[in-house]
């Protein structure tokens, strides 16, 4: 299996240098997406240890970066501006370093397209508040070698048709785990809300859970997740595909089930608003869809086929324990007639504030038709 020449170099070299002391300075690593939505960038600065530990993130400067280089602009007016949003821990160089993930805006000040879908997210959750919306996200995802193989297969051929690989033991099921483990720490570390992991169904994937959160902490949390996971595969020399449907034919697909929970559906009698939450998503299926993968819906259209524990991406399904259903009401809710529901349709290459903000808007804000509703004017 092909693995990354960084990967090979000498760590306890690099381990001299990182022991060294760093006096009052801090170091401080901005993050940010990139213009394909999917992909993660990051840089970093100095400040006085004062700075970054006693203030808070809003009190960190803007910093700006070449976007012509990012997907994200063009040459000729290429300066984008970066916008200090959530800080964390930063598990790499340990504390008192800090990682920063931040918002993009462009030369006009405005949020950069596609790129910076948390600017609306925040304003939406801002106004359901008073809900408590909680979500809690189920990242999935695959472990490939630098040459695109999956991690642990055969080079000429496939492992053993799934079932022995969920939840499985064993050097001849579990593929990669020691790149989990780092990455749970890290997350720990961090002060990301983490709460569990798991191997999934095909070889060499793997699932962790990141909630409950409120609002847009689902969106920050989850990108730094995957951002200290694919740090954390750099450092084995490993990829880490966030793909819905990385090897084709009969081999579970990737996607980032969605648990949603607002105050009044935790509380006694709130089955009855989660049923009618789940009667508004039916009548917008196409418009969650459309927003649950960053291609409009092409790329979980090779996931959501109704095989491998998936519904069919053309029509909307609900049930009881029914994991072949767009949603899934989990069967102790059904019991105890309160608690959550799970949209099993998000795609793991998912933009989870779009995919939050989507939920709020039409659960919670009873939004209607294809398209969403301008709330800023």
């Amino acid at each position: 299996m092909a693995t990354s020449t960084s990967s090979k170099l000498n760590k306890a070299v690099k381990q001299q240098y990182m022991d060294l002391p760093q006096g009052d300075k801090v170091q401080a690593m901005y993050i940010w997406i990139d213009g394909s939505g999917e992909g993660l960038r990051c840089k970093t600065r100095t400040f006085g240890f004062v700075v970054v530990v006693v203030f808070s993130v809003s009190d960190l400067p803007e910093w700006n970066f070449d976007g012509s280089s990012t997907y994200q602009s063009e040459g000729s007016n290429s300066d984008m501006f970066l916008i200090p949003a959530a800080m964390f821990r930063d598990p790499f160089r340990k504390d008192p370093n800090k990682l920063v993930l931040c918002e993009v805006l462009k030369y006009n000040r405005k949020p950069a397209g596609k790129t910076n879908l948390r600017h609306t997210c925040k304003r939406i959750m801002g106004m359901v508040e008073n809900n408590h919306p909680w979500f809690g996200m189920e990242q999935e995802y695959t472990l490939l070698g630098t040459d695109g193989h999956p991690f642990g297969w055969p080079s000429n051929g496939f492992p053993g048709p799934q079932g022995p690989y969920y939840c499985g033991v064993g050097a001849d099921k579990a593929y990669g785990r020691d790149v989990v483990e780092a990455h749970y720490r890290a997350c720990l570390y961090a002060g990301v809300d983490i709460c569990g992991t798991n191997a999934e169904v095909m070889p060499a994937q793997w699932e962790f859970q990141v909630g409950p959160c409120e609002g847009i902490n689902m969106g920050d949390h989850l990108w730094v997740a995957r951002f200290i996971l694919h740090r954390v595969c750099e450092d084995f020399g490993v990829v880490v595909s966030f793909d819905p449907k990385p090897i084709s034919g009969n081999w579970n697909g990737a996607g980032c089930h969605t648990n949603f929970s607002t105050k009044e559906m935790r509380e006694d009698g709130g089955l009855k608003i989660i049923e009618e939450s789940i009667d508004r998503l039916a009548k917008r299926h196409m418009y969650h869809i459309r927003a649950y993968d960053p291609k409009g819906g092409l790329d979980n259209a090779r996931r959501l086929t109704g095989r491998h524990e998936t519904s069919s991406i053309d029509a909307f399904s609900a049930g009881v324990a029914n994991r072949g259903a767009s949603i899934r009401i989990p069967r102790l809710v059904g019991q105890d007639k309160k608690g959550y529901f799970e949209d099993r349709r998000p795609s793991a290459n998912c933009d989870p504030y779009i995919v939050t903000e989507a939920m709020v808007r039409t659960c919670l804000l009873k939004e209607e038709g294809e398209e969403p509703t301008d709330h800023s004017k």
